[in-house]
């Protein structure tokens, strides 16, 4: 029988519970996949600095967690933001775990001598995002409240890590970031305008078991408690999801616990919800929207 594999989502529940044998008390026979969507990169260490040389501007990128889910991905579970695992399952492309998510810390942020101090200052600024994913939309969501839609400026550049780089080097003026990202650019003395926080979801494949996902939750659950419980002592596991030229710049002791599961069900109510927001700012096409099925798209 082929391994349970899973794919990391840049936070600590699964090396806890690795470490803590908690996979192996479930009788989860898994493997990890190294090359998780989350963590990879368009730029090196080397070329960010250089950025503008280059031609002025970032590197444009047009694909994200939605495309790299709905290509299909070599896992029987991974993670993305809700919005990005609501579309994708409800195209068909796998099926959305409907008995947990996550809440992952996320914000926009600018440099410390930046003239932007609030929210508003925002209108008609580029804020680096990920293409329709959770930095994508979460920046939208927040940024709703302070102003119009027109003023809503995005610039599509890179995975995560890749914006951490652009901040840095000052290549771009904003970037709404999350997670470990999130806790860099914090320590490094950015200024974070609004909160973005927001959810995360589980997309699995249809081709894993109902039994072999409880055992991995069932581990989850246990990790979360123990992070809950105790952080400190989990955090050197942060080193293991930071590229190295990153990971040399901070002191992972001093971030936060990162990323929360949460053991609730994503109702129909919060799918169906999701699923008009998105409609509303037309985020995909119009035959995903009319494919909107809670039964057909989550495993509840």
């Amino acid at each position: 029988m082929a391994k349970f594999v899973i794919q990391p989502h840049v936070r600590l529940q699964e090396w806890v519970a690795e470490e803590l044998g908690f996979f192996a008390d479930e009788g989860l026979d898994y493997e990890f996949d190294p090359a998780g969507f989350a963590g990879e990169s368009v730029t090196t260490a080397t070329s960010a600095p250089s950025v503008r040389s280059a031609a002025t501007v970032p590197i444009t990128v047009r694909s994200g967690a939605f495309e790299d889910m709905e290509k299909g991905r070599a896992c029987d579970v991974s993670s993305a933001c809700h919005w990005a695992v609501n579309a994708v399952a409800s195209t068909g492309h796998g099926k959305m775990w409907g008995r947990a998510y996550s809440v992952c810390n996320s914000g926009i942020f600018v440099a410390e001598d930046s003239p932007y101090r609030r929210p508003e200052d925002l209108a008609g600024v580029k804020v680096g995002v990920g293409y329709h994913s959770g930095s994508h939309y979460s920046a939208i969501q927040a940024l709703e409240p302070f102003l119009e839609r027109s003023e809503i400026q995005l610039d599509f550049v890179g995975r995560p890590f890749d914006r951490v780089r652009l901040m840095l080097s000052g290549a771009i003026e904003a970037a709404n970031v999350w997670g470990a990202q999130y806790y860099i650019l914090e320590q490094l003395g950015f200024r974070k305008l609004v909160d973005t926080t927001f959810v995360m979801g589980f997309m699995v494949s249809e081709s894993t078991t109902t039994e072999d996902l409880e055992r991995y939750f069932r581990a989850l659950r246990r990790a979360q408690r123990e992070i809950d419980l105790e952080a400190e002592r989990y955090k050197h596991f942060w080193l293991r999801e930071l590229p190295e030229d990153l990971a040399a710049r901070v002191d992972v002791r001093r971030f936060g616990p990162g990323e929360r599961i949460v053991f609730e069900p994503y109702t129909r109510e919060m799918f169906e919800r999701t699923h008009r927001w998105m409609e509303s700012w037309e985020l995909f096409d119009t035959a995903t929207a009319a494919r909107a099925d809670y039964e057909r798209a989550v495993l509840a």
